[in-house]
C-alpha cells in the first residue's frame, strides 16, 4: 500500500526499539520506514527515507528527542515529530511544545493511541497524552503567575475583557464605578505586560477559557 503513513522510530535502547515496530506494524495504515538508535543518526535515516513522521524517545545520550526535535525544525520543517517518554516531566513537556512537537505521549500509551496521534500528528493536530496534559498547558501558559497574583476583582475584570466587554459594561455588571473599572484594566496591562487592550483581550481569553 502506498498511502501508509511512514515512520521512523528513534530510541536508543533497541528491544523498546523493535518492539514500537512490531506494534506499529499491526497497524494496516503505518509502514515503519526506518530506525534510529538516537538523534544523529535519526537525521541520516530521515534523509534516506523520507517519513511522514518521527516517533522519538526523548530521554537518550547523545542527541536526545528535543535535540533531534529542534534539528528536524531546521532541516525538515514540514515534519512531525512526536515525543515518547517514561516520565511525567513538566520541563520536558514544556520544550516539547516550545520546541514545536506534534505530540508528546508516555510510553505506556495503548497502540490505538499510538497510531491515532500519528494520524492526528501528520494531519497537523498536537496531541498531548491526557495524564500530562494539565501540566503542559500551565507550563506552556507564561502569564499564568501573574494570573496568580491578580486580586479577586481583577480576575473579575480579566473574564469580561476576554468576552469583548467595555469598561461600561463591566462597571454594569460588577456594580462598580467606570473609573475603577479603568483603573483595574490599566492595573492588568501592566501585571501581565501588554500594550494595549486587544492584546490583553487575546492573552486572556487563552488564559481563562477553559472549557473543562
Amino acid at each position: 500500500m502506498t498511502d501508509r503513513i511512514r515512520v521512523v522510530v528513534v530510541d536508543d535502547q533497541q528491544l523498546l526499539r523493535r518492539g514500537l515496530s512490531m506494534l506499529l506494524g499491526t497497524d494496516d495504515g503505518i509502514e515503519v520506514v526506518g530506525e534510529a538508535g538516537d538523534g544523529h543518526e535519526a537525521l541520516a535515516v530521515i534523509a534516506a527515507s523520507t517519513p511522514d513522521v518521527v516517533l522519538t524517545d526523548a530521554r537518550m545520550p547523545g542527541l536526545d528527542g528535543l535535540g533531534l526535535l529542534a534539528a528536524c525544525a531546521r532541516r525538515h520543517p514540514e515534519l512531525p515529530v512526536v515525543l515518547l517518554t517514561t516520565f511525567d516531566d513538566e520541563g520536558l513537556v514544556q520544550g516539547a511544545i516550545e520546541g514545536g512537537a506534534a505530540g508528546f505521549l508516555l510510553k505506556d500509551c495503548s497502540v490505538e493511541t499510538l497510531g491515532e496521534t500519528i494520524r492526528q500528528a501528520v494531519a497537523g493536530g498536537l496531541v498531548i497524552d491526557p495524564r500530562v496534559a494539565r501540566t503542559a498547558l500551565s507550563r506552556s501558559r507564561p502569564d499564568v503567575g501573574a494570573l496568580a497574583a491578580l486580586t479577586a476583582t481583577e480576575l473579575q475584570v480579566a473574564e469580561l475583557v476576554a468576552t469583548g466587554a467595555t469598561n461600561a459594561e463591566i462597571a454594569t455588571r460588577l456594580h462598580l464605578a467606570e473609573g475603577t473599572v479603568k483603573n483595574h484594566v490599566s492595573a492588568l496591562l501592566r501585571k501581565l505586560e501588554q500594550r494595549d487592550r486587544t492584546g490583553l483581550a487575546l492573552l486572556l481569553t487563552r488564559e481563562l477559557a477553559d472549557p473543562r
